[in-house]
């Protein structure tokens, strides 16, 4: 717990799961560490027909446990 403290990080996050060079502004997704990086320790975003990035989704969002 007392790493979650450090990293911000509540409800599901791993502080040792950084995934580098993803910013992350979802505030109230369970890997986002409260500032703007993710720990979800990868990423999925879909869907694959996708033809710009207003089309996209991360499928690895998780709502936040409160």
């Amino acid at each position: 717990m007392e790493n979650q403290k450090k990293s911000g990080c509540y409800g599901g996050c791993d502080p040792k799961k950084h995934v580098k060079g993803v910013m992350c502004d979802v505030r109230n997704c369970a890997y986002h560490d409260g500032k703007s990086d993710c720990y979800a320790g990868s990423i999925s975003v879909g869907p694959s027909e996708a033809s710009c990035s207003a089309n996209t989704a991360c499928a690895t969002f998780k709502p936040k446990e409160h």
